[in-house]
């Protein structure tokens, strides 16, 4: 049993990963902050947790030392006291994006600031699993992923280990959830409602995070992002048009998808042929760690689409961190994470 803090527990982010590790058989939740509702119990935010905790919410000044802290504090945040929190936990893992790129340049082009501890960056693991279980497993520190990223990086990486990919072109779309738990004039219900809203055709801070797990030109990377968002709170749906040096039909992206995923307890295959389920939709993964990965192809065009659903909350966030946890600590990396998500919902 280790003892686990979460700094910005009031968040959706946060309110996740509480939710999740209050049910782990391995983590005692000591202690969880938030600067507007301190004094309030944990339920006051995430109503869904009444009676199942009676956690209240402390200042981050007040933070205690830990085995395992969980920092799911806005992005910009870590960066500035990340020595004071190093002090506190024998691990870390970041929720943010302050330690998901190695560069400290990219900061400036990415995230329009200097990073004020640049010597920290190598010391953090980029925290998806399924590309860097190795580095994670004897890791201190873990940072998080982008939700638009990873659901990317997973339906991407069979092709491009494989060097299959000449140039790809990605469209995201997004609940409302993504936005966080602030609320802004694009947020206000009568501007959210009903949306299918471009906010980002170019320039999305993400696509950062795929130059560098993919291993792209920054310059030229070849891969062309945009996000949408749509009128759902919880999911991101990934559709990549990746377009081919050759042609491969669905029965050989098949086999390499399944030869990368197939031990991999958080990716799931979708190949079905009948049925309104025949592509991962995010729906369905409402509260599951899993990343559903489909696709089509078109050989004549040498072309093949690539399909991949997560719920933005967990696999893009929270379900994530947990299972980075897990690797870092030796425990199965499913334990916590068996929710298998609702249909119909």
């Amino acid at each position: 049993m280790i003892r686990v803090a979460i700094a910005g527990a009031s968040g959706y982010a946060g309110g996740e990963l509480l939710r999740l590790l209050l049910a782990h058989p391995q983590v005692e939740v000591t202690q969880i902050t938030s600067e507007t509702y301190v004094g309030q119990y944990a339920y006051f935010v995430h109503p869904n947790l009444r009676g199942h905790t009676e956690l209240r919410f402390t200042h981050l000044a007040d933070l205690e030392a830990c085995d395992l802290l969980f920092l799911a504090l806005p992005h910009g945040h870590a960066m500035e006291r990340i020595e004071e929190f190093a002090g506190m936990a024998g691990r870390i893992v970041d929720l943010s994006a302050d330690f998901r790129l190695r560069n400290p340049a990219d900061y400036p082009r990415w995230y329009e600031r200097e990073h004020p501890a640049p010597e920290w960056l190598t010391r953090f693991v980029y925290g998806l699993p399924e590309l860097h279980r190795e580095e994670l497993a004897s890791a201190r520190y873990a940072s998080g992923t982008g939700c638009n990223a990873a659901v990317t990086l997973l339906a991407l990486r069979p092709l491009y280990r494989r060097e299959l990919v000449r140039e790809t072109v990605v469209e995201v779309k997004v609940g409302s959830s993504e936005g966080g738990n602030e609320p802004s004039p694009a947020s206000h219900h009568p501007e959210r409602a009903g949306v299918v809203r471009s906010y980002a055709p170019t320039g999305h801070r993400h696509i950062a995070e795929l130059i560098q797990e993919l291993n792209l030109n920054p310059e030229q990377p070849g891969l062309h992002f945009s996000v949408t968002s749509v009128d759902i709170v919880r999911g991101a749906l990934a559709t990549c048009h990746c377009l081919l040096y050759d042609g491969l039909d669905e029965r050989e992206a098949w086999q390499f998808y399944r030869e990368d995923y197939e031990d991999e307890p958080f990716v799931r295959l979708v190949r079905a042929r009948r049925g309104i389920h025949r592509y991962p939709e995010p729906k369905i993964l409402s509260g599951a760690n899993y990343c559903d990965i489909g696709f089509a192809a078109d050989p004549g065009q040498r072309r093949l689409v690539v399909i991949a659903a997560i719920d933005n909350l967990m696999k893009g966030a929270a379900g994530n961190a947990v299972q980075t946890m897990n690797v870092m600590y030796g425990w199965p990396e499913t334990l916590g994470l068996e929710f298998p998500g609702l249909h119909p919902i």
